[in-house]
């Protein structure tokens, strides 16, 4: 059997082998020249070197190459050489210190054999910087180059001028990268010298070791704190330099080592797996060797139980075998045709055995059902020890967080009381300067904005369904107490403040229950109308219920009513109904009445009514 401990190795080195094949790769090159054949010794520069170069192995590097004191084709084969090693590289970086020059508006770097006793030597004994751009230029991520070189150049002043126009500058020229994620950093800034200063290092080479290795520190804010620091260090003579620009995020030259994000190791892990590759095997052997490893424990008593189950699943077999030979025994008998007696006996012999095996086998029924029931304890104790687990690393996480966050509160005040005092005693300058890259420190709220971010994280968490006004009415301050009675939180909530805000931004979604009118009902953050089927409304409890079927009501006439309204019909005379014809005299034209007609009259009728030749007659 195969010893847990050498299982487990295995099947870590399995994971291992399978995990991610390396991180990103970065390489650097350090360069210090202080043996100058034809110029005085420089002292600082190889230490330098040797000072930059540590920190950069202490950074992790995966290749560190520092030379000292290189002639002119020693440099173009070291730059050579780590051209080819930057193609696989994601950071690749360039540190000189030693003399520079400049020529017309390039830059130079001066090996330690050459004597330049005229300008057109330059061109045949330096290296130019744009060389070193050439070596960086494969890495993927990040290209560096820093330069040391800005010293009161000796060879400038000997040198002889072929032509008498040509430009020799002081320190070095402003270079401007073309290349994207390129910087080039200077000791100091464009036509001025840098120092060596007092101690055995320069102050420049100090500042980036103290800050380039800060873990997940952005290098336009390392850089932004070398030159704050540079600045104090000289008296605010010798200021440093960075050209060239990088994207959004942020790139630090040492990253930060991610936090751990899922489950942590569980002390009991460890006995867990060896107790599952003895579940695997389910044998006596594997679960003695278990026992012998881990006597005592939660562990130990499961194992107890599965030994159990094997001693009742070995009695049991015993019995059947012991049951099966008696019926041999018996049958064997009975062929030989023995006496009664012996027959009798290997009777009830089989019969004790076919007991015992009955009694073997419901013991072995009972001793699973213990060791179900343990297997389901041991499950819900890792599950609830996983849930334990988690929700501690989720405090730490947040605790963490909020260390972080006042950690960068404090840097960031720190960065603004050490630039204040700096930008007061700076002249405007036209190039932008390292420090422009430091952010501002972050501005107060006011009232109102602080009022309306309130709200509208009050809103956000589901605590308040109006709009961010900025007023904070008694609407705002009962939300603000319904997100305290459903955070467990006790902030006043007669005011908005910047402790609530931030408690209201920490919840990743929803904490005050959704709560909707009559006739809606919840679907997710939102609340719906209510549709019921046909013959269906919404009752008192807002929920969908028949509506009842309405009963005809019998209803009795009133006949007194009725009688009355007859008689008074028939009581009512009968209106004069019209003829239809039309009678006019000089008194203007009507009907003729009921009963009455139109006749023609004679001249001699005087006593009638006449119109013209007519007269109306009446019974």
């Amino acid at each position: 059997m195969i010893p847990f401990r050498i299982f487990a190795l295995l099947i870590l080195a399995i994971g291992l082998a399978c995990g991610p094949a390396h991180a990103d790769r970065r390489v650097a090159l350090v360069i210090g020249n202080s043996a100058y054949k034809s110029a005085p010794k420089l002292g600082n520069p190889v230490n330098d070197a040797t000072l930059v170069g540590g920190m950069f192995k202490k950074a992790g590097f995966d290749s560190v190459d520092v030379r000292l004191d290189l002639s002119a084709s020693e440099m173009r084969r070291m730059l050579r050489e780590f051209a080819g090693r930057t193609r696989d590289a994601d950071m690749a970086v360039i540190y000189y210190a030693g003399h520079g020059i400049e020529l017309e508006g390039t830059n130079y770097l001066i090996p330690i054999d050459a004597t330049l006793e005229t300008d057109g030597d330059v061109l045949d004994e330096t290296i130019p910087v744009e060389r070193a751009l050439f070596a960086v230029e494969p890495a993927k991520q990040l290209r560096l180059i820093i330069l040391d070189a800005c010293r009161d150049n000796p060879f400038s002043k000997t040198m002889k001028r072929t032509l008498a126009s040509r430009a020799i500058g002081r320190g070095l020229a402003k270079v401007e990268p073309t290349s994207p994620n390129t910087m080039i950093a200077f000791a100091a800034k464009a036509g001025s010298t840098a120092s060596d200063g007092d101690s055995r290092n320069s102050p420049f080479a100090v500042a980036l070791v103290e800050h380039l290795p800060k873990p997940g520190l952005d290098l336009r804010k390392a850089f932004g704190f070398v030159r704050d620091d540079v600045l104090k260090s000289t008296g605010y003579k010798q200021e440093p330099y960075v050209y060239g620009s990088l994207g959004g995020d942020d790139v630090p030259l040492v990253a930060t080592k991610p936090a751990a994000t899922g489950p942590q190791a569980n002390p009991q892990d460890s006995i867990r797996r060896d107790y599952e590759l003895a579940l695997q095997l389910a044998t006596r052997d594997g679960w003695e060797a278990f026992l012998a490893q881990y006597p005592e424990g939660f562990y130990a008593n499961l194992a107890k139980g599965q030994m159990n189950k094997i001693a009742a699943e070995e009695t049991r077999a015993s019995a059947e075998q012991k049951a099966n030979a008696a019926e041999q025994q018996k049958a064997r008998l009975i062929s030989e045709r023995a006496q009664k007696a012996e027959q009798d006996k290997a009777a009830a012999a089989a019969k004790a055995a076919e007991e015992a095996r009955i009694a073997a086998e419901k013991q072995k029924q009972i001793e699973q059902a213990r060791t179900d029931a343990a297997e389901q304890q041991r499950k819900l104790a890792e599950a609830a020890a996983a849930k334990a687990q988690a929700e501690k690393q989720a405090a730490e996480k947040a605790k963490a967080e909020l260390a972080a966050k006042q950690a960068a509160k404090q840097a960031a005040e720190k960065a603004e009381q050490v630039a204040k005092p700096t930008v007061d005693r700076q002249m405007p300058e036209v190039e932008q300067k390292v420090a422009a890259l430091s952010p501002a420190p972050a501005s107060t709220l006011s009232a109102a904005d602080l009022t309306k971010s309130v709200q509208s994280e009050l809103r956000r968490v589901g605590c308040v369904s109006a709009t961010a006004d900025g007023d904070w009415s008694a609407a705002s301050q009962r939300s603000l107490a319904m997100f305290n009675k459903y955070a467990g939180t006790q902030f006043d909530a007669k005011l908005a403040s910047v402790d609530a805000l931030d408690a209201l931004k920490a919840k990743p979604g929803r904490v005050c229950p959704l709560i909707c009118n009559f006739g809606s009902k919840a679907d997710g953050d939102q609340c719906v109308k209510i549709t019921c089927r046909a013959g269906y409304r919404v009752g008192d409890d807002n929920d969908c219920e028949k509506v009842p079927e309405k009963k005809p009501v019998a209803t009795r006439e009133d006949s007194k009513k009725r009688d009355q309204d007859r008689k008074d019909t028939e009581s009512t005379p009968s209106k004069p109904q019209a003829s239809g014809q039309i009678f006019c005299n000089s008194a203007g034209c009507r009907p003729v009445g009921k009963g009455c007609r139109i006749e023609r009259a004679s001249t001699s009728d005087a006593s009638s009514v006449m119109s013209g030749r007519t007269k109306e007659v009446c019974n």
